[in-house]
């Protein structure tokens, strides 16, 4: 089934060419069938290459998902026009009122920065507060996992003395959760970042589970007890070059960035990388949207809140 998207978003044109199934918002009507309504919180400075990025993973499934974005009304980035965010994006304040099954929030480049000194930290917070009582189910990406972990859990993040940054091979703890459901013991990922979790700080806190691992790369995955919140700490949806990109941006800026990890073939940043995650991401976003968020939400969209109510209510 396909994703439901505007047919002006410059992802569209993409994904078609790439033989994704997407449909416009005007075909979508004449179909009865309820959508997933996933809202994506985009905190990503690349807001087109991200949409895409997402997309792409969401739209790999037998199921329809109408997406809504959203960006911070406390701080516009500052590569993004305004005219593009107020033509695809909606505030906080504008979907408030509103239930989703799903909540995907994403990486953002500030994690050497303190969570409070995070510009739209205070905003963040207040949409994941929200989120408790008006989303279904949540998956969180790296910097977005790092802030909905101290926020609802008080872990704190650390910093690393050599940027995590490349692709990393994991260990599947937990084999027998859903959301691992189809995955090698052993599978390939990508990261980029400055800071990490601590598994033990994350073992302590007896409603997480931790699903996978990385020798090199620390924590990967890991869910709360009833299956609400996923938390990743790398990037399953990078495409073949993002980390090319953000290498060669780091050279260009003087930064004498470590050549990624795993990524060039006999680590000569002068070949092209092969792919070697995509069948992990696809599985990851498959299994989260299938058996998460489909399998668990409510057919009436509204009766969300009802169903987070009464479940908390029966795990207190």
């Amino acid at each position: 089934m396909p994703v439901k998207i505007q047919g002006s978003l410059p992802a569209a044109q993409t994904l078609t060419d790439e033989n994704i199934f997407v449909m416009t918002s005007e075909r979508a009507i004449s179909q009865d069938i309820r959508p997933l309504k996933i809202a994506i919180l985009n905190l990503m400075p690349t807001k087109t290459t991200t949409e895409t990025q997402l997309l792409r993973l969401l739209g790999n499934t037998p199921l329809q998902i109408e997406p809504t974005f959203l960006c911070t009304a406390s701080y516009h980035p500052q590569h993004t026009e305004l005219s593009y965010l107020q033509t695809f994006y909606q505030t906080f304040e504008e979907v408030r009122s509103q239930q989703f099954d799903g909540l995907i929030i994403t990486g953002a480049p500030v994690e050497t920065k303190e969570f409070e000194e995070v510009q739209y930290w205070e905003e963040l917070t207040q949409i994941l507060d929200w989120a408790e009582d008006n989303v279904y189910a949540s998956l969180f990406i790296c910097w977005g996992a790092q802030a909905a972990l101290h926020h609802y859990y008080g872990i704190e993040k650390h910093a690393v003395d050599k940027k995590i940054f490349g692709i990393f091979s994991h260990k599947v703890l937990q084999p027998n959760n859903k959301l691992v459901r189809g995955f090698d013991d052993t599978f390939l990922a990508p990261h980029s970042r400055h800071t990490t979790l601590f598994v033990q700080e994350v073992t302590a806190v007896e409603n997480l589970e931790i699903l996978s691992v990385s020798e090199k790369a620390g924590l990967y995955l890991a869910t709360s007890k009833d299956g609400r919140k996923v938390f990743v700490t790398g990037h399953s949806e990078y495409d073949d070059l993002t980390l090319d990109s953000e290498y060669h941006r780091d050279l260009e800026a003087g930064k004498e960035p470590s050549i990624p990890y795993n990524y060039y073939p006999d680590n000569d940043s002068s070949q092209a990388p092969s792919v070697t995650w995509r069948s992990h991401a696809n599985l990851l976003f498959s299994n989260w949207l299938n058996y998460f968020v489909y399998q668990e939400t409510p057919f009436c969209i509204d009766e969300v809140v009802k169903k987070r109510v009464f479940s908390k209510a029966c795990n207190s």
